[in-house]
């Protein structure tokens, strides 16, 4: 498959932190795990200039897309939203990871603030599995543990989702649908909580087991269609 990995660079990532926990960039870690997949990624830099790299050929040639980010959110163009949102719409799948929430991109396909509780604590998560069928889950058993991770956790302000298989659990208490299948027009997404940038969660091999499922899962099924028809975006319904 075609992958691309739309990737922030803040300052966050060189910090001494940053650097110890993915000294070959986040980034590029997760290029490193969907190539072992078997599969051609492009890796795009989001920064404080948006993310201008993301370019129609890009998009065009993408079949499943990863979003990870946290500070640039609003530097992303409408014109690039709008653009992979269609594309989306058409049948490419999304994975949105950790701060990617807050993105315009996820907010557009979910139609919600898609707000959450927040504290960067650094403390264990045990994301529970509540769907050991779902081949996102395949062979990982009934929970994967995290040992550093910024809390996130309820009320999540979005849709129900149309396929919940992760639930996380924090040492604080809280709990927070942490992982989420929406279905959007002809393509599917998956929102995967955990990921911030200065603990080494890509690094674990359970994560990198289950996203490189839902890399799998989120693939397109058939080629992309010319129509759309969603009633989640109206401006998208009718083509």
């Amino acid at each position: 498959m075609k992958v691309t990995v739309v990737c922030e660079h803040n300052a966050s990532m060189d910090s001494e932190e940053g650097k110890k926990a993915y000294p070959e960039g986040l980034g590029v870690c997760l290029k490193n795990m969907l190539e072992e997949a078997g599969h051609t990624v492009t890796l795009v830099r989001m920064d404080e200039n948006g993310a201008d790299s993301l370019t129609d050929e890009i998009i065009g040639n993408t079949d499943v897309m990863f979003w990870w980010g946290h500070w640039y959110h609003l530097k992303v163009s409408d014109e690039i939203i709008n653009k992979v949102a269609d594309r989306a719409l058409r049948g490419m799948g999304m994975v949105f990871l950790h701060s990617a929430h807050d993105s315009k991109m996820f907010k557009k396909l979910l139609g919600s603030s898609c707000s959450l509780k927040w504290r960067e604590a650094g403390e264990q998560e045990r994301l529970w599995c509540v769907d050991l069928t779902h081949p996102i889950a395949r062979g990982l058993g009934e929970y994967v543990d995290i040992p550093q991770e910024e809390m996130y956790g309820e009320p999540f302000d979005i849709p129900t989702p149309d396929e919940l298989v992760y639930i996380g659990w924090f040492r604080g208490g809280e709990v927070f649908r942490g992982g989420c299948v929406f279905k959007r027009g002809r393509g599917k997404l998956f929102y995967f909580n955990p990921g911030h940038e200065t603990y080494p969660t890509y690094k674990i091999p359970q994560v990198r087991q289950l996203l490189k499922q839902a890399c799998e899962y989120v693939a397109p099924q058939i080629p992309l269609r010319e129509e759309i028809n969603c009633p989640h975006i109206p401006e998208f319904s009718i083509r």
